[in-house]
């Protein structure tokens, strides 16, 4: 599913040049369950940003479902990011005057889906995510792990074959977090493939492949 050769990305801060990533080479086969790990600076957040197409490598090559979207201008990575990837934040950026139905709705409103087929994906996706009571609750009315939830039925609005997760537990507490990460692993084992970046020992733990990083630098990729 991704490919992954020589990839670089180097950064312009002030009068220097910072190379954030260094000659990364990956290959990630479709429906794989992968922890991206590392310290802060590593190059973990930099990688997840390629991979998602919200930024593009300085050199080297990326293909995705066989794909090459190395080049892809701005139009043409926002068409692949909404039909093909899912993206869960630390953070969850949700809309906080929209309930927690019309949030998870926000990308099918943007792709021109009908409000019919609308409603009913909605409601099946906050029942995954087992929020269905709370369907017209505001964000601020809801817990932490709930937000979390809400940001993941957003995330799969779309059926995307690849999620990504940006330290999706960092704002939880341990019990929650292992909840939130229940509900992704869920997701992978109905055949999304799952990238998680975390520095959560017990989170990378938990996923079949183990990718770590230092230095912008792939270090270590094991499988269990």
């Amino acid at each position: 599913m991704i490919q992954l050769d020589q990839a670089s990305r180097t950064f312009q801060v002030g009068d220097q040049q910072v190379l954030a990533l260094r000659e990364v080479s990956l290959s990630i086969a479709a429906g794989e369950y992968i922890a991206i790990m590392g310290p802060s600076g590593s190059g973990k957040s930099t990688l997840l940003n390629l991979l998602g197409l919200l930024d593009r490598p300085s050199g080297g090559r990326y293909s995705l479902d066989g794909r090459d979207v190395t080049g892809l201008n701005e139009a043409e990575s926002a068409r692949v990011r909404r039909d093909k990837i899912g993206f869960v934040f630390q953070f969850f950026h949700l809309v906080p005057r929209l309930d927690a139905a019309a949030n998870v709705a926000l990308p099918l409103v943007l792709a021109g889906i009908a409000p019919a087929e609308r409603k009913q994906r909605v409601a099946q996706l906050l029942a995954d995510v087992g929020l269905s009571e709370r369907a017209d609750h505001l964000p601020s009315q809801l817990s932490g792990g709930q937000l979390q939830r809400v940001a993941i039925a957003r995330a799969m609005s779309m059926h995307p074959a690849l999620l990504l997760a940006d330290e999706p537990t960092g704002n939880l507490d341990r019990a929650t977090g292992r909840e939130v990460m229940g509900v992704l692993e869920g997701l992978n084992q109905r055949g999304a493939t799952l990238i998680v970046i975390t520095h959560d020992q017990e989170i990378g733990a938990r996923a079949r492949r183990r990718i770590g990083m230092e230095d912008g630098r792939v270090i270590s990729d094991t499988a269990t």
